[in-house]
């Protein structure tokens, strides 16, 4: 009997451990809940990247960069918490791109406040190219609205504004989406051609979750993602 109350301590735990994201931690070829744990896989970066203000607990793991995840539980403020994301470096000016997509497969939270998002950097970090897939709860863009647009193979609202930084320029998916493939040069060039920028040079292509609250605990797995092209 005791060894039956052991056993049934032991798989109840387990159950608890999967609710927090425990087990893809613990099995993953690498994890961290250090707030700038960081990773190199296959010529990408995988980032926990918990950067905001007044963040809670954050647990990053991957077994590769196309595969891997957090747990995050983040207090039901206002403001972005962090960014975990796996990213590509491309350094080469929009010009010289051939050809440059992404494909990606995720399974994200029914609640909270977070985007499912491409972050893209451009002349040292001059100009900040962001790529909404999926947005929950009250999050919004920077800026203001100033068109909507169909390119890069979605629908898209597009933002421009400053975070005081940078110039940033957002593109928010009109209906939201866990999977797809994104024509990121297009992008580029329509915002080119719009007299935005010039022939930039692009830097990192990143894509996470922009997390602004996960209260309780939640689990943001990137079941597949890849750059190809630059």
């Amino acid at each position: 009997m005791n060894k039956l109350i052991r056993a049934l301590v032991v798989a109840v735990a387990a159950a608890l451990a999967v609710s927090l994201g425990a087990p893809a931690a613990s099995a993953a070829s690498w994890s961290s809940s250090d707030k700038w744990g960081t990773w190199s896989n296959g010529g990408y970066t995988v980032r926990n990247n918990v950067w905001g203000g007044g963040a809670g607990a954050q647990s990053i793991w991957a077994n590769s960069y196309s595969n891997w995840g957090v747990w995050a539980n983040h207090p039901n403020t206002g403001g972005v918490k962090s960014y975990p994301h796996a990213g590509k470096a491309i350094n080469k000016r929009i010009s010289s791109i051939g050809s440059l997509r992404s494909s990606f497969n995720v399974n994200v939270p029914g609640s909270g406040a977070y985007a499912t998002a491409y972050d893209i950097w451009a002349n040292n970090n001059a100009y900040e190219i962001m790529l909404w897939m999926n947005k929950t709860g009250p999050v919004g863009a920077i800026g203001s609205f100033q068109v909507r647009a169909s390119v890069g193979g979605h629908t898209w609202d597009v933002y421009r504004g400053s975070n005081g930084s940078n110039a940033v320029f957002s593109f928010l998916r009109t209906s939201n989406t866990s999977a797809g493939t994104v024509d990121i040069k297009a992008v580029l060039d329509w915002i080119r051609g719009r007299g935005w920028y010039g022939d930039v040079t692009v830097g990192d292509v990143q894509f996470g979750y922009e997390i602004t609250s996960s209260s309780g605990g939640m689990n943001f797995t990137t079941n597949s993602y890849s750059v190809s092209g630059g």
